[in-house]
């Protein structure tokens, strides 16, 4: 069985002017500040979180 993939989620803009719920979300990531960066393993629930904030960070494959 592989290995879990890993993606590197990368804050781009500030929280500052969007949604509660969009704050809610880049908390729950780990995320809080622009350019700060954090790894979690690719899960539906991950890349869903992703998708709902789509707009505020970058997401790229870590190599492993």
């Amino acid at each position: 069985m592989a290995a879990p993939k890993k993606i590197k989620i990368t804050q781009k803009v500030s929280i500052i002017d969007t949604l509660a719920k969009h704050k809610a979300t880049i908390k729950a990531l780990g995320l809080g500040r622009p350019n700060y960066s954090v790894v979690h393993t690719e899960t539906p629930q991950i890349l869903g979180m992703i998708n709902k904030v789509r707009h505020l960070v970058t997401v790229e494959e870590v190599k492993q």
